[in-house]
C-alpha cells in the first residue's frame, strides 16, 4: 500500500511538473511566426507558430512576436502590452477581410505599461476591411514602418483610436492609403481625459481625410504627407468642450478637397513650413475655419499665393 502511495505522490508531481513548464513555454517572452508554421507549435524560433493568434497566448506580457519570414499571419487581438515586429525578415502580413486587422484592447489593471508596438506590418483590406487597426483600451501605442490599405468596409479607418480613457498614439514612417474612411481616425468614444498624437514621416494618400483630430486630441505632425483625400488633409473638431489641438510642420498637404479644416469651436489648427498647394480648385479650399474652429498660419508656408482665411488666422501669406 505504502509503495501504492509513493507511485501516486511521485506520478503527481511528475503531473504537476510537466504542466508547469508547459504553461513556462506557453509564455515565452519571445515567440515567432511563419508563412510554414502550426499553430499546435510552441511558437519556439525552430517551431514556429502560423498566425499571431496563435502565438499571442504563448507570449509573455511585455514580449515580442517575431516574423521569421514574409506571410499573411491574419487579424488578432491584443489584451496584453506587446511587440508584432514584422520588419527585421520583411513584412509581417495580415489581411483582414470584412473585419479589424488588429484590436488593441489592454484592460488588465495588472498590465502596468498597457503599452503596443506594431512594426513592419501589412495590414490590407482587400476592399472589404472595417479597420486596419482598431484602439479602444490601451495607454501607448507605437506604429511603426508600417502600410495600411484597403478599408473600405464602415467605417472603413486605416487607424481608429476610440479610447475613452486618453493616452498616447505615436505613428512613424508609416503609409495609410485607399481607404473609404479616414486614414487616420482619433475620436474618443467619451469622457475628457486627452489622446496625444505624434505623427512623423509618414503618408495619408487618397482616404476621406488624412487626419480626423476629434474632441480632446492634442496632435504634432512633421515632416509628413497628406494628399488627394476626398474630405480634408487634416481636420479638427471639438464637441465635448475643452480644446482640440493640432500642429502641422514641414509637411505637404495638396491636391484635397480641403487642406485644412477646423469646424467647431475648440478645434485649432496651427501651420508652419507647410506646402499646400492645389486644395480644391485653384487651392481655394486651402483651409476651411467655420463654427468658431481656427486655422492659424505662421506666415511662412508655401499656398501659391492663396491667403489662410481671416477667421482664426494668426498670420496671412
Amino acid at each position: 500500500m505504502n509503495k501504492f502511495r509513493l507511485t501516486i505522490n511521485i506520478l503527481a508531481i511528475a503531473i504537476f511538473t510537466f504542466a508547469f513548464a508547459s504553461i513556462a513555454q506557453a509564455q515565452a517572452p519571445r515567440t515567432w511566426v511563419s508563412g510554414v508554421g502550426d499553430d499546435v507549435n510552441p511558437c519556439s524560433r525552430t517551431a514556429p507558430c502560423k498566425t499571431f493568434a496563435g502565438a499571442i497566448s504563448k507570449t509573455a506580457k511585455d514580449g515580442e512576436i517575431d516574423c521569421l519570414d514574409p506571410g499573411g499571419f491574419g487579424a488578432v487581438t491584443i489584451v496584453k502590452s506587446i511587440t508584432l515586429e514584422g520588419s527585421m525578415t520583411g513584412l509581417g502580413s495580415i489581411l483582414n477581410s470584412a473585419t479589424n486587422g488588429i484590436n488593441v484592447n489592454i484592460t488588465d489593471p495588472a498590465d502596468v505599461r498597457k503599452a503596443v508596438t506594431l512594426r513592419g506590418l501589412s495590414i490590407q483590406g482587400a476592399g472589404t476591411g472595417v479597420r486596419g487597426v482598431s484602439i479602444t483600451a490601451a495607454t501607448t501605442v507605437f506604429v511603426e514602418n508600417c502600410f495600411i490599405s484597403g478599408q473600405n468596409g464602415a467605417p472603413g479607418n486605416g487607424i481608429d483610436d476610440s479610447r475613452a480613457g486618453g493616452g498616447q498614439l505615436e505613428i512613424n514612417n508609416t503609409t495609410i492609403q485607399n481607404c473609404t474612411g479616414n486614414a487616420l481616425n482619433v475620436n474618443p468614444s467619451s469622457g475628457s481625459t486627452q489622446i496625444n498624437v505624434h505623427i512623423n514621416n509618414s503618408r495619408m494618400q487618397k482616404n476621406a481625410t488624412g487626419f480626423f483630430a476629434g474632441s480632446n486630441v492634442r496632435a504634432t505632425i512633421y515632416n509628413s504627407v497628406f494628399s488627394q483625400n476626398t474630405t480634408a488633409g487634416i481636420s479638427a473638431q471639438q464637441t465635448a468642450g475643452g480644446t482640440t489641438d493640432v500642429n502641422c510642420d514641414h509637411c505637404l498637404v495638396s491636391n484635397n478637397v480641403a487642406g485644412f479644416q477646423a469646424t467647431t469651436a475648440g478645434a485649432i489648427i496651427r501651420v508652419s513650413n507647410t506646402t499646400a498647394l492645389n486644395n480644391l480648385a485653384n487651392n481655394t479650399g486651402l483651409a476651411v475655419a467655420t463654427g468658431g474652429g481656427l486655422v492659424s498660419s505662421y506666415g511662412n508656408n508655401q499656398t501659391g499665393g492663396v491667403a489662410f482665411p481671416s477667421t482664426g488666422t494668426g498670420q496671412t501669406e
